[in-house]
């Protein structure tokens, strides 16, 4: 598992690599993806996109801030700018000089932002269940008042419900998820969804030339689908998938139908 030291403190990345041979590229980053999930999720939340991809892409997927196996150095900076840059830091480590950016929730803002800045480096955007501005992300308010009551157990079965319709999940998943979730720490989880809710890149949409697609559920209790279809309405080249009975953990819970839609998206970047 590699690392990049940045900020005092590690941030932790898997590199999978299951390219055909016959189809691996000149080593320049440009058939790579990385990926970068959202709030109490983890690297291995992306598991289920392999199948549809790693025969080949590189795929790169980062451990935020607080989750997995990335620990958050002391006085860290809980701001899209911080964040933005632990994504370059990554990407720069991984010597990607070009690749496709993948993001969900969060992490979807994220790569947002660093498409707008670095709009040379990234080749496709992918943001799922994501958006653009924070002031139109429902239902955040009330997480401090379930983790005082309830810590980080309560509100991570809070979470499922938000996340996953009954029977979309296997259990095994369930519980997986559920207690990964609840190993992020009370301050990061506040202190990066107020950093979300700060966020407003109406005004840079317009450096997001190249091709996104926009993947949403029907029924993510955080962000309406309006919200997405605002965004999607902004860019100058992209398109929108909306997923009928669905929820915030859309990538978990529909990870190999994303993914197909992703697979689609590349095969018309290279042709």
């Amino acid at each position: 598992m590699p690392t990049v030291d940045y900020k005092r403190a590690p941030i932790h990345y898997d590199v999978i690599d299951r390219r055909l041979p016959w189809l691996r590229g000149d080593g320049d980053g440009g058939d790579a993806i990385v990926f970068h999930h959202g709030l109490g999720a983890r690297a291995d939340t992306w598991c289920g996109w392999e199948r549809a991809l790693a025969d080949r892409h590189v795929l790169v997927r980062l451990d935020m801030r607080g989750h997995g196996r990335s620990p958050v150095p002391d006085g860290y900076p809980w701001t899209l700018d911080a964040l933005v840059e632990d994504l370059a830091a990554v990407a720069d480590h991984a010597e990607l000089a070009r690749f496709h950016l993948v993001g969900e929730s969060i992490g979807g803002t994220v790569a947002l932002d660093f498409a707008a800045r670095h709009p040379e480096r990234v080749i496709t955007l992918t943001v799922s269940n994501g958006a653009h501005r924070g002031s139109g992300i429902r239902n955040l308010s009330k997480w401090a008042r379930i983790i005082d009551e309830g810590g980080m157990a309560g509100w991570s079965a809070h979470m499922m419900h938000e996340r996953f319709h009954s029977g979309a999940i296997d259990d095994e998943a369930w519980t997986w998820y559920e207690a990964q979730q609840a190993e992020v720490d009370r301050h990061t989880v506040l202190a990066a969804a107020a950093a979300l809710v700060a966020a407003d890149l109406t005004g840079e949409l317009s450096h997001v030339t190249m091709p996104v697609l926009l993947l949403h559920p029907d029924g993510s209790p955080f962000i309406p689908v309006a919200v997405m279809a605002d965004l999607n309405a902004a860019l100058p080249d992209s398109r929108l998938r909306v997923f009928a009975h669905a929820k915030h953990g859309l990538p978990f819970s529909h990870g190999p139908a994303c993914a197909e839609e992703l697979a689609a998206l590349l095969r018309g970047a290279s042709g």
